[in-house]
């Protein structure tokens, strides 16, 4: 009487045994899918929100000290893998051009980044918005009207300002005839072409002596868009070691972007 109990208690227990394996299969086998998408080895899901932190703490992770061994001497695809995420991840940082966005890193500097006119630029932190006519920007010191920047663009059948002349002549004319008044003594000073994406650039220093002040300036020009840009900056030459510094910053973050 008691046999077919006792069988179907067998029964019963290799069922119970065959779930039980069933869900440690699963449950194996979905530990090793995020073990590998962790690891660079799948595809992470399109809703799954996983910072980028949390592929660099698994890099961050030492071997096992029984595996280390191995991983010097026969690196694992894994190890590949995440070496060449972090390749690709420092060359993408080492390409980015971004002068405005880098000078004003510091906060020291204000980016202005305009592309539907097609450049950008920064100046010092503290410096007003103004409207000049004919101007497209003007930025200043309300305390030292002396300290700006200011750009300006004009059309041209142009493509290239080498098209115009050398740096020390077409700065010359521009000094004379365009950034000073007539009745100001000019003396350019400096005169250079400068390369930046591909696209030349003119920088100058010059200084422009009226009867009872003196603005030692610095300008930059290119030709872009069908357009000639012009950006100058300057100081009263009293406070030019103060500020020099600070100027170069403006022109040397001056560059033609991406029109929208």
């Amino acid at each position: 009487m008691d046999r077919w109990p006792r069988n179907g208690r067998r029964e019963e227990d290799r069922s119970r045994g065959a779930r039980r394996s069933s869900h440690s299969q699963l449950a194996t086998a979905m530990a090793t899918a995020t073990s590998l998408s962790l690891h660079g080895h799948g595809l992470p899901s399109p809703t799954a929100k996983t910072p980028t932190r949390r592929v660099l703490s698994v890099r961050a992770m030492a071997p096992p000290k029984g595996e280390a061994a191995a991983v010097e001497s026969s690196p694992s695809p894994r190890r590949q893998v995440l070496v060449a995420g972090a390749a690709v991840a420092a060359a993408a940082l080492v390409s980015r051009p971004a002068p405005a966005a880098l000078a004003a890193a510091d906060g020291k500097f204000m980016p202005v980044i305009d592309r539907k006119a097609g450049y950008s630029f920064v100046y010092p932190f503290g410096w007003q918005e103004v409207s000049v006519q004919g101007q497209d920007k003007v930025y200043k010191d309300v305390i030292e009207p002396l300290e700006s920047v200011s750009i300006n663009m004009i059309p041209t059948t142009k493509e290239d300002i080498r098209d115009l002349g050398p740096p020390d002549q077409v700065a010359e004319a521009l000094v004379r005839k365009v950034l000073s008044p007539p009745t100001q003594k000019t003396k350019l000073i400096e005169a250079k072409e400068t390369d930046i994406d591909g696209r030349a650039y003119y920088t100058f220093e010059f200084t422009a002596q009226a009867p009872n002040f003196t603005r030692h300036a610095l300008g930059t020009i290119t030709i872009a868009n069908g357009k000639f840009y012009t950006l100058a900056t300057g100081a009263n030459e009293r406070r030019w070691d103060k500020m020099k510094d600070r100027l170069h910053t403006i022109v040397d973050s001056f560059k033609i972007e991406t029109k929208v």
